[in-house]
């Protein structure tokens, strides 16, 4: 699945990871390449699993943006899943939580 996506300049952030094809609802994107950051020192691809946990991410997943308004979804497999049908141009976007706002 990976090659429908490619990553470009972003209006939300820097760069963003968009679908190069249709995507449809409940496609499954692909699992995110993790690495333990063993000191909960963030870095612009920190994902945090909870409270305590954080993951570096180390593939394409990681230009994934913040919107209130989602079209994919991290499961906590860290599968990554379409929410929604997406267009090709299409900005991936997930919610990061409140702290985002």
């Amino acid at each position: 699945m990976k090659r429908y996506l490619e990553i470009k300049k972003s209006k939300i952030h820097g760069r963003g990871l968009f679908a190069r094809r249709p995507l449809e609802r409940g496609a499954v994107l692909g699992k995110c390449r993790t690495s333990p950051n063993r000191n909960a020192t963030p870095t612009a691809y920190t994902l945090w699993l909870n409270e305590e946990h954080c993951v570096d991410v180390l593939c394409k997943f990681r230009y994934i943006n913040h919107s209130k308004r989602p079209n994919v979804v991290y499961y906590d497999d860290l599968t990554v899943v379409a929410l929604k049908p997406i267009k090709p141009g299409d900005e991936l976007v997930h919610d990061y939580g409140d702290a985002w706002d």
